[in-house]
């Protein structure tokens, strides 16, 4: 087998895809050496801690993409409603119009769990505060019944993902997106 050179990025790509298709516990070696293209000493090279510094390397960077991709332009300029309008366009491309899994998701199952709790605690709440934000910015309704609507709507995203990779058709995830804007008009 001839040794090529892999770069970081297409490696956390590839580390990315497994963990979201099979979560942390199916995410073997064997499985993220296959993804890769890297032989197991060459993992342990790179991620000394093994798996558990893939998953969290993955967790930090997904993290740090959807704070650039999704809740930054909700803090944006524009109006709350091209606001959502944006964070909808964003959130299909971020989870590839339904068609991959939210990380989140994937790591809150079994002994994942168990060591990301917290990370994926802090990241929806993160979610749902800038987003119950721009909910009382473009309504006339209180703090409590903003935060509520956010989550909701977090809940919807979140299911919506789910049933797309459960039946394997992602229009649902679409229509969810694509009413973000009327949450506005929730009283």
């Amino acid at each position: 087998m001839p040794i090529t050179k892999v770069e970081s990025e297409d490696i956390l790509d590839r580390l990315t895809e497994v963990f979201r298709t099979v979560g942390y516990e199916g995410a073997t070696l064997s499985k993220l050496s296959e993804a890769t293209g890297l032989q197991r000493a060459s993992l342990y090279h790179r991620f000394p801690g093994g798996k558990k510094e893939m998953a969290e390397t993955v967790l930090l960077r997904c993290g740090s993409q959807f704070q650039e991709q999704i809740l930054n332009p909700l803090k944006g300029e524009g109006t709350p409603e091209e606001r959502l309008q944006r964070m909808a366009r964003n959130l299909s491309q971020y989870y590839q119009k339904g068609n991959a899994a939210c990380l989140l998701d994937t790591l809150s199952v079994g002994e994942g769990q168990d060591i990301f709790s917290q990370h994926i605690q802090e990241s929806f709440a993160l979610w749902i505060e800038t987003l119950a934000k721009v909910v009382q910015e473009g309504t006339d309704l209180t703090k409590a019944r903003s935060k509520q609507i956010a989550e909701d709507q977090v809940m919807k995203i979140q299911g919506a993902l789910v049933l797309a990779r459960g039946t394997g058709v992602t229009k649902p995830f679409q229509r969810v997106l694509q009413g973000l804007p009327e949450i506005l008009k929730t009283k």
